[in-house]
């Protein structure tokens, strides 16, 4: 019961806090090197754990995709399988949930600490807005910056099935990239496209407000910070895999 009431208070909190950062978006000039600075944090330093996870990404998919096709003589369709899954799919949902551990759970723990600190509470004795101060600019610095990582993870997860195409499959290149040139530049595939860098934004805006959230409710010390990194981690991961079926649902009926 307790649990239940608890997920109940922990739920409308996080709204009542994404309803109050629309409201500060009024002041994003005034915060724009902070917003800046959380970009860099979000995007710039994730550059490198998201390149290794989408070339090995693409390299997986390609292999065991082609194989498979290979017993029907269709191997050479891993370009457009590759280009279909990875940018409706994979990539949001890698960035997703590569950010979530990395940079969503630094952001709960960062907020947590200043709470249990009362750095939070002599924010609200000045008069300045935490949600303003803090909030605000970290969830748009991260939403943000994952649509164009689910951008540079599907480039990257192409290439490396076109290096596992051509090395272990047999397929030429050229044959490869035009239909991967043939898929994007198409209707469906300007569809695909719009609906990842969909999913990107509204995995970033609930990965960040929920890592937040965390954040302003951490209470016991140390051992609460603790408590917080993990539970943000995990919740982020469940609303990132439950909001994306239901994108993909609502989207592709």
């Amino acid at each position: 019961m307790e649990l239940i009431k608890n997920s109940i208070y922990g739920a409308g909190y996080t709204l009542i806090l994404l309803f109050q950062t629309i409201l500060q978006l009024r002041a994003v000039f005034f915060k724009r090197n902070e917003i800046l600075h959380q970009m860099y944090i979000s995007g710039i330093s994730s550059f490198f754990v998201v390149s290794i996870v989408a070339v090995f990404t693409g390299m997986i998919m390609g292999l065991n995709a082609g194989l498979g096709l290979k017993d029907f003589g269709a191997e050479g369709q891993i370009g457009l399988l590759l280009t279909i899954t990875l940018t409706r799919e994979m990539s949001p949902f890698m960035t997703a949930l590569i950010l979530s551990a990395s940079v969503g759970s630094a952001i709960a723990a960062e907020i947590g600490t200043m709470k249990v600190s009362e750095e939070i509470d002599a924010l609200e004795v000045m008069s300045i807005s935490p949600v303003r101060y803090l909030v605000m600019p970290r969830v748009l610095g991260f939403s943000f910056m994952v649509p164009i990582l689910c951008i540079y993870a599907s480039i990257l997860g192409i290439i490396g099935g076109a290096i596992v195409g051509q090395f272990q499959l047999g397929v030429d290149y050229q044959v490869y990239f035009n239909d991967v040139v043939r898929r994007i530049s198409s209707v469906p595939g300007l569809k695909d496209l719009y609906v990842g860098l969909l999913k990107g934004f509204v995995f970033g805006i609930t990965i960040s407000i929920v890592s937040c959230s965390h954040g302003l409710r951490t209470t016991n010390g140390a051992i609460g910070v603790g408590r917080a990194t993990r539970e943000s981690v995990v919740i982020s991961f469940l609303l990132v895999i439950f909001i994306g079926y239901v994108l993909t649902a609502i989207l592709y009926r």
